[in-house]
């Protein structure tokens, strides 16, 4: 065979080669491409269903507010048509969703009380320091459970779910208060001017959620902590230019140690806190590591409903301060 046909024959051996490469590559992408595209829109379709998770959820929670609004006055109702239960000193019986209120008095929906009962002999306050966390909506339900009222004094977290449940927080009807927005002593406390710093950052993290200037505060542990340097009074009279009101408490759930606590023990601090005073702020956390004060909450709110003369409300700008350094 001469030098040409060899060539020639070589040449034709590596275009039909390359030709068998365009044929199998052809084939790979004919068969990768649908999967491609399955893999695609297999991702675009777990999008839709966590898109239709969260409406459902939300659905969900919004058809119960309903409801429970709608048991809460029908049982109102009930209660007012025998008023002999109020004068006879008649108690509610634990969990049942009912408020005592004067006949003269009307539901305030929006503001989370009813006008006349505020007359009570004894106030409560519940508050929750430190949240959002794992356990608010879980907080937020039992309250719904009891028709009560709370006050979340919260920190400045910027994680989603921590943003829909400040939402949560401020729709069904609670408080919402500052508690600073990193909660780092050291920093917080350092001078005025991050005093100030960190208090426009919380104040416009929380305008920035719910549309609404907050001017409740609670100092990250309290105005009579040992931490601080400065006088703490430099900081209260900060918030008072700012025409923001700041509260501590006269009974704890003593849930701030880095102990869990018992159910019993939470329970007992509690109640032991709320005997010698008429207007009693509770401190207690939400956080991811007190799963036992969530648990205590149902039986707190049981024991002060079985107390006479005694109402449940959340913190307003006209609460009676109860302010450590101020008294």
């Amino acid at each position: 065979m001469s030098g040409e046909s060899v060539r020639t024959a070589a040449e034709r051996r590596s275009r039909v080669q390359r030709l068998k490469i365009y044929i199998v590559t052809g084939i790979a992408g004919l068969l990768i491409l649908p999967v491609i595209l399955c893999t695609a829109m297999l991702v675009q379709l777990g999008k839709m269903n966590e898109k239709l998770e969260r409406l459902t959820q939300q659905l969900s929670r919004l058809t119960d507010t309903l409801t429970n609004g709608q048991q809460e006055s029908a049982q109102l109702f009930e209660y007012g048509q025998s008023s002999s239960g109020l004068n006879e000193g008649k108690q509610p019986v634990a969990g049942q969703e009912i408020v005592e209120i004067q006949d003269n008095s009307t539901k305030d929906d929006t503001a989370g009380e009813a006008v006349g009962i505020t007359e009570a002999a004894r106030k409560i306050y519940l508050t929750f320091d430190d949240g959002p966390s794992c356990y608010t909506e879980d907080i937020l339900n039992i309250l719904d459970r009891y028709g009560v009222k709370a006050t979340f004094f919260v920190l400045g977290k910027e994680n989603e779910s921590s943003k829909e449940m400040i939402r949560e927080i401020q729709e069904r009807g609670h408080t919402l208060g500052m508690h600073s927005y990193s909660h780092v002593y050291s920093e917080i406390y350092e001078s005025e001017e991050s005093f100030e710093a960190d208090l426009k950052k919380i104040r416009e993290y929380l305008y920035d959620i719910t549309g609404e200037e907050c001017s409740l505060y609670r100092f990250p542990g309290g105005s009579s902590n040992s931490v601080s340097k400065l006088d703490m009074e430099l900081f209260a009279e900060c918030l008072d230019r700012e025409g923001i009101c700041f509260f501590d408490w006269n009974a704890t759930s003593g849930d701030a140690t880095s102990d869990v606590l018992s159910v019993d023990r939470i329970v007992t601090n509690v109640m032991s806190g709320i005997d010698n005073h008429s207007t009693v702020v509770v401190l207690m956390h939400d956080a991811a590591d007190k799963r036992t004060t969530v648990e205590a909450l149902p039986i707190i709110i049981e024991r002060i409903m079985e107390l006479e003369d005694t109402v449940i409300l959340p913190i307003t700008e006209e609460t009676e301060r109860i302010q450590h350094i101020r008294k």
